[in-house]
């Protein structure tokens, strides 16, 4: 590498770049994160905290790694284990018991819960519950907390994080990305890793590869404090969230609100017709919680691969990683694996043959609205990537 920049820079400072930078740089690679606004200001710094994802090939490293990473990063998560899932009919219930015996498989352990128990554990569920289990994996974490903490201890261990500056190209030839264009001048790299949410979609298809997904606005209602949960990691009713250690309620989830990301700043607004139905539906998941108020709400935008499962691909000495809605719990086990992508080739712990971006090859050119995942306004609908010459091959 030669003149201004690092060994690998990475687009994007939320919980998966971080999380691949720390893992860089405790290595001892030369790292710098880029980000056009702040870090965790999008998704990353606004989500449930959920970190119970046994449907992935991260799974168990994601379950391995989050009781230590505390003392892994020098800096509080506010990681709590274990999650309830209730159901408030047999749908419902039918896909817990799923999470369930996909978790058995690969050596976690869950239970359905009576009444009483669930009751004991979660005293702010209330009647008309088909059931529940009680997850004795997973759990949950406070996303602010992770992500400055992500970034803290990688600057101990020497990376750099560059916030407020948007990327704009890339230099490269012979199929390798040599530099990288900002607001702020150029920054040579020997390795370039696209974790940048949204944006990643577009960015990739500056170096001509074409990254299918879409973009939704995610919502999050805050209450004000309550007693505090004997556990209060309890999802269901389509919401995700948690109690926080002060008491709060916070909870979001569908149905997504499908936006143009290159039309929207860095700080999408609360949309006030979703908060309402959220607060809703959380009413009738914690009815004993249905007085308390809502105190504040926000809204970040995070990104969906039609089949809603991440992508984690390398190609030449790009990587890229766009997690579908689910990167923050994942981000301990996805850096870890970013960083193998980087370091190694390929991972060194999980088969990551089923997040490879070539299993969209024979996606139809409208799936967008095939899903009906448009924008109300129509913009932004269409699901090519768009005419740039291609760097990579």
């Amino acid at each position: 590498m030669s003149g201004t920049g690092a060994s690998v820079i990475i687009i994007g400072a939320g919980a998966t770049g971080l999380s691949a930078g720390w893992w860089l740089a405790r290595d001892g690679v030369d790292v710098l994160a880029i980000d056009r606004g702040i870090v965790g200001w999008e998704a990353s710094g606004r989500n449930g905290g959920g970190c119970t994802h046994p449907f992935s090939p991260l799974f168990a490293e994601e379950q391995r790694l989050w009781p230590m990473m505390d003392e892994l990063l020098g800096y509080p998560t506010e990681f709590r284990p274990q999650r309830i899932r209730v159901a408030f009919d047999a749908g419902q219930f039918a896909r817990s018991a799923q999470a369930a015996r996909d978790a058995a498989r690969q050596g976690f352990a869950s239970e359905v819960l009576d009444i009483a128990e669930l009751r004991r554990l979660a005293p702010l569920v209330g009647d008309g519950v088909h059931g529940a289990h009680l997850h004795r994996f997973g759990g949950h974490a406070n996303p602010h907390r992770t992500v400055q903490a992500y970034a803290w201890a990688m600057q101990d261990h020497g990376g750099q994080v560059m916030q407020h500056t948007a990327v704009t190209g890339f230099t490269g030839s012979g199929g390798r990305v040599s530099g990288v264009h900002t607001d702020r001048g150029t920054f040579g790299c020997d390795h370039l890793v696209l974790a940048a949410g949204p944006q990643t979609r577009r960015l990739a298809a500056l170096l001509g590869i074409d990254l299918p997904m879409a973009a939704a606005r995610a919502e999050m209602i805050v209450t004000e404090p309550l007693p505090l949960m004997p556990l209060g990691g309890v999802d269901g009713n389509g919401l995700y969230g948690r109690q926080t250690l002060r008491g709060n309620l916070a909870y979001g989830g569908g149905p997504h609100e499908w936006i143009d990301p290159n039309g929207i700043g860095a700080t999408p607004p609360p949309s006030t017709p979703l908060m309402r139905q959220i607060a809703g539906r959380l009413a009738r998941l914690l009815p004993r919680a249905a007085h308390a108020r809502v105190i504040r709400s926000w809204a970040g935008i995070v990104e969906n691969t039609p089949d809603g499962r991440p992508v984690i691909d390398r190609f030449g000495n790009v990587t890229i990683a766009t997690m579908s809605s689910i990167g923050f719990g994942l981000s301990p086990a996805s850096g870890h694996a970013i960083r193998d992508l980087v370091q190694e080739g390929a991972c060194g712990f999980a088969d990551l043959s089923s997040l490879r971006l070539s299993r969209f090859e024979r996606l139809e050119p409208d799936w967008i609205s095939r899903q009906g995942w448009q924008p109300p306004s129509g913009a932004g609908t269409s699901g090519q990537a768009g005419s740039a010459g291609r760097m990579l091959s």
